[in-house]
C-alpha cells in the first residue's frame, strides 16, 4: 500500500478523529517513510476532503459538524427517495435486472470486507437510480449533497449488522424497481439512508 492509502486508512478507521492535528514528522516516523511522501499524501487527502491544510498551522482531519451531517442525510433521504420512486415508475425489466446484479455484487464484496469495491458499486447503484429517474434537477441536487469523505466514513463506521442491512436494502430497492412499485422503492431508500445516518452518528439526540 502507498503512504496515501495508509494514511487514509488510519483516518477512516478512527485512529485520528475530526479536528485532530496531523504532524508530518510524527506520521513519517509512524509510517516509516520520509516527510516528502507524507506531505504528498496530505495534499492528496486534502483534495479528497478528508484533510484540511492551513498555512502556518499544518494539517488536520477535516471536521464536519454533526448538524451539517444530519442535514445532509435528511436531504438525501428526501431527494434520493424521490429518485428511487421515479426509477420504479420508469425502469425496464433490463434496468431492474442490472440494478439487481450490482446489488448482489456489492454484497459479495461486502462479505469480503472490500470497502473500495463496495464504495464504487454503491455509487454505481445510486447513480443508476438517478439516471433512471430522468431528471437533471434531481441529479444536480444529489450531486451537491454526496460528499465522498462522508460516504467513506459512513462505510468505515458500519459493523457487520449495519453492512448486512445496507446490502439487503440495495437488493430490496432493486426488487421494488422490478415490481414497478414507487411507494416501496421510496420507503426502502429512505430507510437505507437513515440507517446509514445512525451508523455514522449514533442515536438521535432527544430533547
Amino acid at each position: 500500500m502507498s503512504t496515501v492509502d495508509d494514511l487514509r486508512g488510519l483516518i477512516l478507521a478512527g485512529r485520528y478523529a475530526s479536528g485532530d492535528r496531523l504532524g508530518e514528522v510524527e506520521l513519517a516516523e509512524m509510517l516509516g517513510v520520509s516527510r516528502t511522501p507524507v506531505r504528498d499524501a496530505l495534499r492528496q487527502l486534502q483534495s479528497e476532503g478528508l484533510v484540511e491544510i492551513t498555512a502556518n498551522k499544518g494539517a488536520k482531519v477535516m471536521e464536519y459538524p454533526r448538524a451539517d451531517l444530519e442535514t445532509i442525510f435528511e436531504l438525501r433521504a428526501g431527494i434520493e427517495g424521490l429518485a428511487a420512486r421515479r426509477a420504479a415508475a420508469t425502469a425496464t425489466e433490463q434496468d431492474a435486472g442490472r440494478l439487481h446484479e450490482v446489488a448482489v455484487t456489492l454484497g459479495e464484496h461486502a462479505r469480503r470486507h472490500d470497502l473500495d469495491a463496495v464504495y464504487r458499486l454503491n455509487a454505481e447503484f445510486h447513480q443508476a437510480l438517478v439516471r433512471l429517474g430522468g431528471s437533471a434537477v434531481l441529479a444536480q441536487s444529489i450531486s451537491s449533497l454526496v460528499h465522498s469523505p462522508v460516504l467513506l466514513r459512513t462505510y468505515s463506521a458500519f459493523d457487520e449488522e449495519a453492512m448486512r442491512r445496507s446490502v439487503n436494502h440495495h437488493i430490496e430497492i432493486a426488487a421494488a424497481v422490478r415490481a414497478g412499485d414507487p411507494d416501496w422503492a421510496e420507503a426502502v431508500m429512505r430507510a437505507h439512508l437513515f440507517s446509514a445516518r445512525a451508523s455514522l452518528l449514533g442515536p438521535r439526540e432527544r430533547p
